[in-house]
């Protein structure tokens, strides 16, 4: 299902008409009301004037989180608060929080994006959405909640945690859709587990999950275990929320992004440069419509590519790799860029290792140390410890040393690092209620003075 036609499959040529009229009004409307960023634009020799099209995107400056932090709380906006609808913000655990408003302009985008997502992803109306995305600050609770009731879907607003009780609801409601992330959907899955039910017995048939970053290897999981077809959802609070970009359920092999919204580019990371499709950076997005928090090129930080390619579900949208990573996550382990998901792809091939995995990173002496902690599969597990039990300890030593050593080997090969695998029982990592799963642990900045 396709939510809205004529928009999700306009031809590039009037996409980009209706873009580069939309950038033009936007630029005009953030130079005449938002101060710090006229300052800005008057600093480099940039007038609204100067800007005819989306082909002239490249003259404008990058807006960060910073400027967002810098003018706390509400310095970008081009609306008073009397014009306001409602108030989201980050968490402010690394700073300040980034505080982003909304309109009633606003938040009927808001609705239309998540539900062309949830649409794309499989649902319908008439559906139940099991929303276990977290309310409150957080944008995704609301975003998903108001886009599954614009497409005409039941909600169960069910938040986070609570695991138990989230099992139950979905048998006892019949729900056939679950919003939330990754980690948690994978949480889920396994309380389904303990319970005894089985795959084919759960009502769900499709998943939309995003909010972190996650791999084929966890799509398997959620898939295999919760009897779903999963797609990715991906937002920004500072955007929007969910619903900036899109997997559809055809093919799954990247997000479409609602261009008419929301203007992707990828620039390289150093220098600021246009990268062509297919070449990984980092993602810049324009906001087209937005009427109180408008940003031009915001820096993301998040690394991924754009293939402007057909696609068979016959949308026309650009559509995004899964991100890599974010910039801000990156490691850098003995000279080598590290992200969490690269791990997480190099163990997925690798039989008797689930995807719940923890990167420890520290310089006990004069170089980094990597170590990965990753659960067992409770099948090779009970497997190994059968043979424990029944004293053939040579032969589980065996097993596991195989397991550890194939694990370390294609971390190298594939990211060309060394690290120690460190093999854990299952359920011995801390689970997701519903946040974002935690994946490193790097004392380095705790044993440098």
């Amino acid at each position: 299902m396709i939510f809205e036609p004529e928009m999700e499959m306009m031809e590039r040529g009037g996409l980009e008409e209706v873009q580069s009229a939309r950038l033009r009004e936007m630029v005009s409307t953030v130079y005449e009301r938002v101060p710090f960023m006229r300052e800005r634009y008057d600093e480099i020799g940039i007038k609204p004037s100067d800007i005819r099209g989306i082909s002239d995107l490249w003259k404008l400056p990058f807006t960060r989180k910073s400027d967002l932090r810098d003018t706390y709380p509400f310095g970008l906006f081009t609306k008073d608060k009397k014009d306001l609808l409602r108030i989201h913000a980050s968490s402010g655990t690394t700073g300040k929080p980034t505080v982003v408003g909304y309109t009633a302009g606003d938040l009927e985008i808001f609705g239309k994006v998540c539900a062309r997502a949830l649409a794309g992803g499989g649902a319908e109306p008439g559906m139940l959405l099991h929303n276990a995305y977290g309310y409150g600050l957080f944008t995704g609770g609301l975003g998903i909640h108001q886009g599954g009731e614009t497409l005409g879907m039941v909600v169960v607003p069910a938040s986070t945690g609570m695991t138990e009780r989230q099992v139950r609801l979905i048998m006892d409601f019949g729900s056939q859709v679950l919003c939330c992330t990754p980690s948690y959907a994978l949480t889920i899955a396994r309380e389904f587990a303990r319970q005894g039910i089985d795959a084919k017995e759960i009502p769900l048939r499709f998943a939309l999950v995003g909010a972190e970053p996650w791999t084929e290897t966890m799509r398997a999981e959620i898939d295999s275990h919760l009897g779903v077809r999963s797609v990715n959802i991906y937002g920004l609070s500072e955007i929007i929320g969910p619903g900036v970009s899109f997997e559809c359920t055809e093919e799954r092999h990247g997000s479409h992004i609602n261009e008419d919204h929301f203007l992707g580019e990828i620039v390289d990371p150093e220098t600021g440069a246009p990268l062509p499709d297919g070449e990984e950076g980092v993602l810049v997005i324009t906001t087209l419509t937005k009427e109180a928090l408008p940003l031009i090129r915001y820096w993301t930080g998040d690394v991924t590519s754009l293939d402007h390619s057909k696609c068979s579900c016959g949308r026309t949208l650009v559509r995004m790799a899964m991100v890599k990573g974010r910039t801000d996550d990156m490691l850098i382990v003995k000279g080598i860029n590290v992200y969490p998901s690269q791990i997480e792809q190099a163990i997925g091939c690798v039989r008797g290792l689930t995807p719940f995995y923890r990167l420890l990173v520290d310089r006990s002496g004069t170089l980094d140390r990597l170590d990965v902690e990753v659960e067992l599969s409770k099948e090779v597990f009970e497997e190994a410890t059968a043979e424990f039990l029944s004293d053939e300890v040579v032969e589980a030593d065996k097993l596991l040393r195989e397991i550890r050593e194939e694990a370390q080997r294609s971390i190298r090969e594939n990211i060309g690092i060394s690290a120690r695998v460190i093999l854990l029982e299952p359920e011995r990592l801390p689970r997701s209620e519903g946040g974002k799963a935690q994946r490193v642990v790097d004392t380095r900045k705790v044993l440098v003075s």
